[in-house]
């Protein structure tokens, strides 16, 4: 299995890819993390597991159905970065290394460690990070379908 990576710099565009993703039968193996503006305005911090936005709404709205369109989403808090939305098989990996931030998840998400640092600037530029595990024949599949909806940064590990 191979993880395709890739940030998009508006909720719209991700969505339409997350779909389109899981048209294709990649469900399961899609990943969201955002961070949560709004909690992160008013300064509300929260932990993996105090919301479920697994029925397509984040907390104030914030990623609306993006959340959604994939499994296990919450929210969590990481020090030096702040609230964050996570969705998919990521969210497990965070939620356990809040202590390492998002780059010490992509690390054990297979992400090699300087590009996992690249991704968690990305998203505390404001950037939506959203990935697919798969397997070696259907990674050129998930990374075209990505680029199509206006993904960037998009990587295959």
């Amino acid at each position: 299995m191979k993880t395709v990576i890739s940030t998009f710099s508006n909720r719209d565009q991700a969505e339409k890819a997350i779909e389109d993703l899981r048209q294709k039968g990649f469900d399961k193996d899609i990943s969201i993390l955002a961070q949560d503006e709004e909690k992160r305005e008013k300064n509300q911090f929260t932990t993996m597991g105090d919301d479920n936005i697994s029925d397509g709404t984040a907390t104030g709205g914030i990623l609306g159905g993006l959340a959604g369109l994939a499994v296990g989403a919450g929210a969590l808090a990481i020090p030096g970065i702040g609230p964050l939305i996570a969705a998919g098989p990521i969210a497990g990996l965070l939620s356990g290394a809040a202590t390492g931030g998002i780059a010490g998840g992509l690390v054990d998400y297979g992400i090699p460690q300087d590009r996992s640092k690249y991704y968690e600037d990305r998203v505390k530029e404001g950037r939506i990070l959203a990935s697919v595990k798969t397997d070696d024949n259907k990674i050129n599949d998930a990374a075209d379908t990505l680029r199509r909806h206006g993904a960037q940064d998009v990587e295959v590990h």
